[in-house]
Protein backbone atom coordinates (compact mmCIF):
# COMPACT_ATOMS: atom_id res chain seq x y z
CA UNK A 1 0.00 0.00 0.00
CA UNK A 2 1.30 3.40 -0.83
CA UNK A 3 2.04 5.57 1.81
CA UNK A 4 1.38 9.56 2.01
CA UNK A 5 4.72 11.20 2.59
CA UNK A 6 4.49 14.59 4.72
CA UNK A 7 6.56 17.40 3.10
CA UNK A 8 7.75 20.60 4.99
CA UNK A 9 9.84 23.55 4.01
CA UNK A 10 10.44 26.20 6.56
CA UNK A 11 12.55 29.74 6.02
CA UNK A 12 11.74 30.65 9.80
CA UNK A 13 12.96 29.28 13.41
CA UNK A 14 10.74 26.62 14.25
CA UNK A 15 8.81 27.86 17.37
CA UNK A 16 9.60 26.26 21.18
CA UNK A 17 7.18 25.66 23.72
CA UNK A 18 7.41 28.40 26.40
CA UNK A 19 5.64 28.94 29.81
CA UNK A 20 3.66 31.99 29.71
CA UNK A 21 4.85 34.55 32.78
CA UNK A 22 2.36 35.56 35.51
CA UNK A 23 -0.54 36.89 34.37
CA UNK A 24 -2.50 39.98 35.58
CA UNK A 25 -5.78 39.68 37.49
CA UNK A 26 -7.99 42.09 38.70
CA UNK A 27 -8.69 42.42 42.09
CA UNK A 28 -10.67 44.85 44.00
CA UNK A 29 -10.62 46.69 40.49
CA UNK A 30 -6.79 46.76 40.53
CA UNK A 31 -4.35 44.82 38.35
CA UNK A 32 -2.30 42.72 40.45
CA UNK A 33 -0.01 40.14 39.32
CA UNK A 34 -0.24 36.30 40.27
CA UNK A 35 2.74 35.01 42.66
CA UNK A 36 5.58 33.47 40.80
CA UNK A 37 5.62 29.34 40.90
CA UNK A 38 7.23 27.42 43.44
CA UNK A 39 10.96 27.02 43.69
CA UNK A 40 10.78 23.56 42.30
CA UNK A 41 8.95 24.83 39.12
CA UNK A 42 11.47 27.36 38.30
CA UNK A 43 14.47 24.56 38.59
CA UNK A 44 14.53 22.97 35.56
CA UNK A 45 17.39 20.15 35.85
CA UNK A 46 17.66 17.25 33.87
CA UNK A 47 17.08 13.77 35.69
CA UNK A 48 20.55 11.93 36.60
CA UNK A 49 21.96 9.56 34.27
CA UNK A 50 22.42 5.75 35.91
CA UNK A 51 25.77 4.64 36.26
CA UNK A 52 26.31 1.21 34.27
CA UNK A 53 28.79 -0.89 35.86
CA UNK A 54 28.44 -3.71 33.30
CA UNK A 55 27.60 -2.08 30.19
CA UNK A 56 27.25 -4.50 27.13
CA UNK A 57 27.53 -2.07 24.32
CA UNK A 58 29.54 1.46 23.68
CA UNK A 59 28.33 3.77 21.20
CA UNK A 60 28.27 7.80 19.78
CA UNK A 61 25.92 9.15 19.02
CA UNK A 62 27.20 12.33 17.06
CA UNK A 63 25.25 15.04 14.41
CA UNK A 64 21.63 14.06 16.53
CA UNK A 65 18.58 16.35 15.42
CA UNK A 66 15.63 15.77 17.19
CA UNK A 67 12.45 16.20 15.63
CA UNK A 68 9.33 16.23 17.62
CA UNK A 69 5.43 15.97 17.08
CA UNK A 70 2.65 16.06 19.45
CA UNK A 71 -0.24 13.54 19.04
CA UNK A 72 -3.28 12.33 21.21
CA UNK A 73 -2.21 9.79 23.80
CA UNK A 74 -4.84 7.44 22.37
CA UNK A 75 -3.12 7.36 18.93
CA UNK A 76 -0.14 6.26 20.54
CA UNK A 77 -1.17 4.06 23.28
CA UNK A 78 -3.07 1.46 20.87
CA UNK A 79 0.50 1.08 19.29
CA UNK A 80 2.22 -0.35 22.71
CA UNK A 81 2.20 -4.18 23.87
CA UNK A 82 0.39 -4.70 27.34
CA UNK A 83 2.25 -2.93 30.77
CA UNK A 84 3.48 0.18 29.00
CA UNK A 85 1.52 3.45 29.37
CA UNK A 86 1.87 6.66 27.23
CA UNK A 87 3.89 9.25 28.77
CA UNK A 88 2.51 12.81 28.35
CA UNK A 89 3.66 16.47 28.59
CA UNK A 90 0.83 19.19 28.30
CA UNK A 91 -1.65 16.62 28.01
CA UNK A 92 -0.47 15.27 24.52
CA UNK A 93 2.03 12.85 23.73
CA UNK A 94 5.20 13.17 22.19
CA UNK A 95 6.84 11.27 18.69
CA UNK A 96 9.98 11.77 17.89
CA UNK A 97 12.45 11.30 14.51
CA UNK A 98 15.91 11.51 15.50
CA UNK A 99 18.41 11.55 13.03
CA UNK A 100 21.80 11.16 13.97
CA UNK A 101 25.31 9.44 13.36
CA UNK A 102 26.20 6.08 15.14
CA UNK A 103 30.06 6.06 16.22
CA UNK A 104 32.23 4.02 17.95
CA UNK A 105 29.86 1.26 17.92
CA UNK A 106 31.95 -1.71 20.16
CA UNK A 107 31.11 -4.39 22.68
CA UNK A 108 33.33 -4.06 26.10
CA UNK A 109 36.96 -5.28 25.34
CA UNK A 110 36.53 -5.38 21.61
CA UNK A 111 37.93 -2.00 19.61
CA UNK A 112 35.62 0.16 17.45
CA UNK A 113 36.21 -1.14 13.36
CA UNK A 114 36.36 1.73 11.24
CA UNK A 115 33.57 0.49 8.58
CA UNK A 116 31.54 -1.56 10.84
CA UNK A 117 31.27 0.80 14.07
CA UNK A 118 30.17 3.56 12.19
CA UNK A 119 26.74 4.16 10.41
CA UNK A 120 24.02 6.31 9.87
CA UNK A 121 21.05 5.62 11.81
CA UNK A 122 17.16 7.39 12.15
CA UNK A 123 14.40 6.39 15.00
CA UNK A 124 10.88 7.40 15.26
CA UNK A 125 10.58 6.87 19.46
CA UNK A 126 7.18 7.64 21.73
CA UNK A 127 7.75 7.81 25.31
CA UNK A 128 6.32 5.56 27.81
CA UNK A 129 6.08 4.22 31.36
CA UNK A 130 5.71 0.59 32.62
CA UNK A 131 3.48 -0.43 35.74
CA UNK A 132 6.24 -0.07 37.88
CA UNK A 133 6.38 3.71 37.07
CA UNK A 134 10.12 3.37 35.46
CA UNK A 135 9.63 6.37 32.41
CA UNK A 136 11.39 5.32 28.98
CA UNK A 137 11.79 5.19 25.10
CA UNK A 138 9.40 3.09 23.01
CA UNK A 139 10.93 2.52 19.43
CA UNK A 140 8.46 2.54 16.49
CA UNK A 141 11.21 2.04 13.82
CA UNK A 142 14.66 2.20 13.80
CA UNK A 143 16.42 2.54 10.71
CA UNK A 144 20.37 1.66 9.94
CA UNK A 145 22.87 1.85 7.16
CA UNK A 146 24.60 -1.77 8.35
CA UNK A 147 23.25 -4.65 7.55
CA UNK A 148 24.87 -6.53 10.28
CA UNK A 149 23.92 -4.10 13.14
CA UNK A 150 20.00 -4.63 11.93
CA UNK A 151 20.41 -8.26 12.45
CA UNK A 152 22.02 -7.92 15.79
CA UNK A 153 19.94 -5.25 17.44
CA UNK A 154 16.79 -7.33 16.37
CA UNK A 155 18.28 -10.53 17.97
CA UNK A 156 19.75 -9.50 20.76
CA UNK A 157 16.80 -6.65 21.51
CA UNK A 158 14.08 -7.44 19.79
CA UNK A 159 13.97 -4.50 18.40
CA UNK A 160 11.98 -3.23 15.20
CA UNK A 161 15.55 -2.47 13.10
CA UNK A 162 15.12 -2.26 9.51
CA UNK A 163 18.45 -1.79 6.76
CA UNK A 164 18.14 1.22 4.63
CA UNK A 165 20.50 3.21 2.46
CA UNK A 166 20.89 5.94 4.54
CA UNK A 167 23.88 9.31 4.58
CA UNK A 168 24.40 12.22 7.21
CA UNK A 169 26.29 14.97 5.48
CA UNK A 170 27.82 18.08 7.81
CA UNK A 171 28.83 21.25 5.58
CA UNK A 172 29.58 24.22 7.94
CA UNK A 173 26.49 24.86 10.18
CA UNK A 174 24.05 22.52 7.38
CA UNK A 175 22.95 18.97 8.52
CA UNK A 176 21.37 16.93 6.13
CA UNK A 177 20.21 13.67 6.58
CA UNK A 178 18.96 10.69 3.98
CA UNK A 179 17.16 7.16 4.61
CA UNK A 180 15.73 4.98 2.05
CA UNK A 181 14.07 1.74 3.69
CA UNK A 182 15.54 -1.80 2.16
CA UNK A 183 14.49 -4.65 4.39
CA UNK A 184 11.97 -5.48 5.95
CA UNK A 185 9.13 -3.54 4.74
CA UNK A 186 7.98 -1.43 3.97
CA UNK A 187 10.41 -1.14 1.18
CA UNK A 188 11.14 2.47 -0.06
CA UNK A 189 10.13 4.39 3.40
CA UNK A 190 11.84 7.25 3.85
CA UNK A 191 13.39 10.69 5.22
CA UNK A 192 15.00 13.60 4.04
CA UNK A 193 16.02 16.21 6.37
CA UNK A 194 18.28 19.76 6.03
CA UNK A 195 18.51 21.41 9.08
CA UNK A 196 20.58 24.41 9.79
CA UNK A 197 22.27 24.70 13.33
CA UNK A 198 22.11 27.58 15.52
CA UNK A 199 23.58 28.94 19.10
CA UNK A 200 23.75 26.61 21.85
CA UNK A 201 21.08 26.53 24.65
CA UNK A 202 21.10 29.10 27.49
CA UNK A 203 20.30 26.86 30.92
CA UNK A 204 17.45 29.28 31.42
CA UNK A 205 16.47 27.51 27.74
CA UNK A 206 17.02 24.08 28.57
CA UNK A 207 13.60 23.96 30.23
CA UNK A 208 11.24 20.90 31.31
CA UNK A 209 10.36 20.19 27.37
CA UNK A 210 13.58 20.00 26.50
CA UNK A 211 14.22 17.41 29.44
CA UNK A 212 11.10 15.39 28.09
CA UNK A 213 12.07 14.74 25.26
CA UNK A 214 15.67 13.77 25.27
CA UNK A 215 17.24 12.94 28.66
CA UNK A 216 15.89 9.51 28.35
CA UNK A 217 17.80 6.90 29.79
CA UNK A 218 15.74 3.76 29.57
CA UNK A 219 14.41 2.08 26.61
CA UNK A 220 11.66 -0.84 26.25
CA UNK A 221 11.30 -3.80 23.89
CA UNK A 222 9.65 -7.05 23.78
CA UNK A 223 11.57 -10.07 24.09
CA UNK A 224 10.05 -13.67 23.59
CA UNK A 225 7.00 -12.19 23.75
CA UNK A 226 7.60 -10.10 27.21
CA UNK A 227 8.21 -6.63 28.25
CA UNK A 228 11.73 -6.08 28.83
CA UNK A 229 14.06 -3.01 29.48
CA UNK A 230 17.32 -2.00 29.25
CA UNK A 231 19.54 1.13 31.03
CA UNK A 232 21.08 3.78 28.75
CA UNK A 233 24.12 5.88 30.51
CA UNK A 234 25.08 8.92 28.97
CA UNK A 235 25.85 12.66 30.12
CA UNK A 236 23.59 15.67 29.51
CA UNK A 237 23.22 16.36 26.17
CA UNK A 238 24.85 19.86 24.89
CA UNK A 239 21.39 21.03 23.35
CA UNK A 240 21.66 23.57 19.80
CA UNK A 241 18.77 25.72 18.42
CA UNK A 242 18.45 24.53 15.33
CA UNK A 243 15.83 25.57 11.75
CA UNK A 244 14.56 23.45 9.85
CA UNK A 245 15.26 24.14 5.73
CA UNK A 246 13.57 20.47 4.20
CA UNK A 247 11.82 17.86 5.25
CA UNK A 248 9.97 14.57 3.20
CA UNK A 249 9.14 11.65 5.05
CA UNK A 250 6.79 8.84 5.79
CA UNK A 251 8.54 7.30 8.64
CA UNK A 252 5.86 8.07 10.72
CA UNK A 253 3.40 7.13 8.57
CA UNK A 254 4.82 3.48 8.23
CA UNK A 255 4.98 2.83 12.14
CA UNK A 256 1.25 3.19 12.00
CA UNK A 257 0.85 7.03 12.55
CA UNK A 258 -1.06 9.83 11.16
CA UNK A 259 0.96 12.02 8.91
CA UNK A 260 1.60 15.32 11.35
CA UNK A 261 -0.55 18.59 10.29
CA UNK A 262 2.29 20.62 11.73
CA UNK A 263 5.89 21.97 12.12
CA UNK A 264 8.06 19.76 14.55
CA UNK A 265 9.75 20.78 17.49
CA UNK A 266 13.64 21.15 17.04
CA UNK A 267 16.78 20.33 19.18
CA UNK A 268 19.82 19.49 17.77
CA UNK A 269 23.42 18.22 19.34
CA UNK A 270 26.76 17.59 18.35
CA UNK A 271 26.34 14.18 20.41
CA UNK A 272 27.27 12.33 23.56
CA UNK A 273 29.44 8.88 24.67
CA UNK A 274 26.71 6.38 25.53
CA UNK A 275 26.81 3.19 27.62
CA UNK A 276 23.88 0.31 26.69
CA UNK A 277 23.13 -2.29 29.58
CA UNK A 278 21.98 -5.96 29.22
CA UNK A 279 18.00 -5.88 28.96
CA UNK A 280 15.90 -7.03 31.79
CA UNK A 281 12.37 -7.63 33.16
Amino acid sequence: MALSRTKTDVRSRVSRGTTPGAMAKISGGRATRAPPPPEKERIMQAPPSPHLTRPVMYHRWSEMTFMHWRYPPAAIQRLLPPGLTVDTFDGTAWVGLTTFLMEDVRAPGVPALPWLSRFPETNVRTYVRDEQGRDGVWFLSLDAGRLLAVLGARAGYGLPYFWSRMAVRAVGERRGYRCRRRLPGPVGARCDAVVELGPPFTEPERDELAHFLTARYRLFTTVAGRTATAQIEHPDWPLRHARLIHLEQDLLQAGGLDAPDRAPVLHASPGVPVRIGMWTR
